[in-house]
């Protein structure tokens, strides 16, 4: 049974504009989408910036309030708990954030931060003190860390304390909304092993949320794919990188610079601009950059569609399934 199941999950923000600030449309951040992920297992999302992805992790979470459609978690499902239950799960379904720096309090030291999140779910044992210093030990950093600052702290060093907080209370589902794109890449690789790492040693199900193809490579057993707040394309990682089918799948993977310089590679370039997340086109969402987008695209959303000889591999597209 899936640990976190997504279904036909729309997320839309109002617009207002004019001296009373009425309402005059809707940001389709995150429109029609489903998908499970079994436990102990990684989902990478990928997409272009304003994609939905942050705004798909935090529905996941409860942060926002969905607009439509299901996400259940650990059997629970979010949008029907009340504040009480919602704090139990949240021990149990916690989040990385993209900007380490932000998210920790800069008034506290590394031990009040960690300390808080015990004393908030009412874990705050005798033995403390020997918990959060085995904690911060187990992400790679030294002891005296828990008597510091954030801002004494390198950002990869900033990451580590936000990895921490969220392994503290030993949950089942971790969501990484973009944890190694503010990150120097000698530095992505020692966080992702360490996330990798303490999958391994907890059992934990990620949700990795990313820009980056090779990154989501290094991590993830399954991909989805999302343009204009709507998933084109999920499979197995390999079968991303190996039998794309969707072209803006494509497109990003053509993107994926090559170490060697002597290999030549087709560079997929899409034309025109992204569309307004205000204002999708109709049909596919994708037809307004697609090489090969004909009449019914332009009409007609494709469903997300079985691959004929891989059952798992999904594409919304109407000629490329």
């Amino acid at each position: 049974m899936p640990i976190i199941e997504v279904k036909n999950l729309k997320k839309y923000f109002p617009v207002t504009g004019g001296v009373f600030l009425r309402r005059t449309g809707w940001v389709y951040a995150v429109d029609d989408v489903s998908f499970t992920v079994n436990k102990g297992e990684t989902l990478g999302i990928v997409g272009e910036s304003g994609c939905g992805k942050t705004t798909l992790g935090r529905c996941i979470m409860g942060i926002y309030d969905l607009t439509q459609g299901e996400v259940t978690a650990c059997s629970q499902r979010v949008s029907k708990l009340n504040s009480t239950q919602r704090k139990k799960l949240a021990a149990n379904l916690q989040m990385i954030f993209q900007d380490p720096f932000e998210s920790l309090d800069p008034r506290q030291t590394v031990g009040q931060i960690l300390e808080e999140k015990y004393r908030i779910h009412n874990r705050a044992g005798a033995d403390l003190d020997s918990t959060i210093a085995k904690l911060i030990e187990q992400v790679g950093l030294l002891p005296d860390s828990l008597s510091k600052y954030p801002h004494e702290f390198s950002g990869g060093q900033r990451q580590r304390i936000g990895i921490a907080r969220a392994v503290s209370m030993e949950p089942d589902i971790i969501i990484c909304d973009e944890p190694v794109s503010a990150l120097d890449v000698s530095v992505q690789s020692k966080i992702l092993n360490l996330l990798l790492e303490l999958q391994e040693k907890m059992g934990l199900t990620y949700i990795f949320i990313s820009h980056d193809l090779s990154v989501v490579r290094h991590i993830s057993d399954r991909i989805a794919v999302m343009y204009l707040g709507k998933i084109v394309e999920i499979a197995e990682a390999q079968t991303i990188y190996d039998h794309a089918c969707h072209p803006y799948t494509k497109a990003l993977l053509s993107a994926i610079p090559i170490p060697d310089p002597e290999l030549g590679k087709e560079r997929i370039i899409l034309k025109g601009e992204v569309p307004s997340v205000e204002n999708p086109p109709s049909g596919c969402r994708f037809n307004t950059r697609c090489r090969y987008a004909k009449q019914v695209c332009r009409k007609t959303e494709p469903p997300l569609f079985a691959n004929e000889t891989n059952p798992s591999h999904l594409t919304a597209c109407h000629f490329f399934s």
